[in-house]
């Protein structure tokens, strides 16, 4: 009997640990905002799209952006790789935004209902755990501005 739950145990999980069953960047929302007196860019991601808004009225116009597959294989990839459960915890490594030196960025998941967000830190300078990821969508709306 011992045995059986513990084989049955290892399979659930085994199950409940994959990366696909844990991140599914189809079904997820991702925003990432970053702002400070003079600046603001808000990305949301979501289903191979981005609207990328440049000014903090909710009445301006906000571009829309199809991710391309080549691009959208680099999000999923650097998504799977996130522990969600650890996202709010993620240490800043720079403070320049505390004397306006950068720009506050922040990150905000929604996967399955349920959100995880980082604390604040410097646009540019996101946690490492989180880096490729934020780079990858800071550079989706830095292509649509040239």
């Amino acid at each position: 009997m011992k045995a059986i739950t513990m084989i049955l145990l290892t399979i659930f999980l085994g199950k409940s640990c994959t990366n696909e069953a844990q991140n599914d960047l189809t079904n997820t929302v991702i925003q990432y905002t970053a702002n400070t007196r003079g600046f603001y860019q808000k990305i949301v991601i979501v289903n191979q799209k981005a609207t990328i808004s440049r000014d903090r009225s909710e009445k301006a116009p906000k571009e829309e952006i199809t991710i391309s597959d080549a691009d959208w294989a680099l999000l999923v990839g650097a998504f799977a790789k996130i522990n969600l459960e650890e996202v709010p915890k993620l240490k800043d490594p720079t403070q320049k935004r505390f004397y306006d030196g950068a720009p506050i960025a922040n990150l905000k998941i929604r996967y399955q209902e349920k959100d995880y967000e980082t604390t604040d830190f410097d646009h540019g300078f996101p946690p490492k755990e989180i880096e490729k990821l934020v780079n990858k969508i800071v550079a989706l709306a830095k292509e649509k501005e040239e």
